[in-house]
């Protein structure tokens, strides 16, 4: 399955765009705009990265740059003359859409923290989620100037939430930018660099002249998971990105992720994603759909 790259169009005079799409939805697809994508009409499967679920009416979602994502619909969104008749609101910017320096305000930290975290997708739920729909869905009926300082609402909103649940894996996006001090940050960059080998612990408490109790500590204040859960995340994001290609076999795709044999890698991605491999690999080729 190729990712292909997408762009909405932005007039000149606007500084994001705020879409309301009645479109069948774009297929596996990426661009370099943040994305907020709020579904009006409609049921299916969501994409984003290597993360598959069912979704639903309300479904709520955002979007890192560059984040590969797609929404199926179901058949039963397609009239009987093959006219789609979902509908989804979508809002987009650039980093830079509101100056370079906008998102380096000290008064902004919240929100860039947010956008860091969530880079590898968000859905977003609870009173959260209630309060920005109801946001969104007001912007249909204004003009620019009230959609741009309504958008600055709902950042103030996402900046100080917890109510968000994070989809793919971080192996999904390469380059991986991250902001944590740089002792983590040496860490986070040679698990990347090595993940597919038998990383020691103790290469790693050399990298952040941490101990052992304060790195492994550190590390799940940071992550929200633990060192041995962040890197299992990492070799099956790897691995779902070889399983779109069709070149390779389930074994080949285990050895080349990091898995010592074929078993483990099965029984491991079957935890995490709640599928096989080969399951997996049927979802991204559309020969099957994830029961409700």
């Amino acid at each position: 399955m190729k990712v292909q790259e997408v762009r909405l169009f932005k007039s000149p005079d606007q500084s994001f765009i705020f879409y309301h799409e009645k479109n069948e939805f774009t297929r596996w697809h990426y661009h370099p705009e943040y994305e907020l994508v709020l579904i009006t009409n409609g049921n299916g499967i969501r994409l984003i990265g290597d993360h598959i679920e069912r979704f639903t009416e309300n479904d709520l979602v955002f979007l890192g740059s560059y984040l590969p994502h797609e929404w199926r619909c179901d058949e039963q969104y397609y009239n009987p003359s093959g006219k789609f008749i979902g509908e989804c609101l979508v809002i987009q910017f650039l980093h830079n859409s509101f100056g370079k320096e906008f998102f380096e305000l000290p008064e902004n930290s919240g929100i860039s923290n947010f956008f860091s975290m969530a880079s590898l997708g968000a859905k977003i739920h609870g009173e959260t989620k209630n309060r920005i729909i109801l946001l969104i869905r007001r912007m249909l009926s204004m003009d620019e100037v009230e959609r741009l300082y309504t958008l600055f609402s709902i950042f103030n909103i996402l900046a100080s939430t917890d109510e968000y649940v994070l989809l793919s894996s971080p192996a999904f996006l390469e380059p991986f930018s991250t902001s944590e001090n740089d002792s983590l940050k040496k860490v986070i960059q040679y698990i990347h660099q090595n993940f597919q080998k038998d990383i020691k612990v103790d290469e790693l408490l050399d990298l952040s002249s941490m101990s052992n109790t304060t790195f492994f500590t550190t590390f799940k204040k940071m992550y929200r998971m633990t060192f041995k859960k962040y890197l299992l995340r990492i070799r099956i994001g790897f691995a779902c990105r070889l399983l779109a290609d069709e070149s390779l076999n389930i074994s080949q795709i285990a050895y080349e992720s990091g898995f010592e044999n074929l078993s483990n890698f099965n029984r491991h991605f079957k935890t995490y994603k709640g599928q096989t491999p080969r399951e997996y690999k049927k979802h991204l080729q559309g020969e099957f759909r994830i029961e409700s």
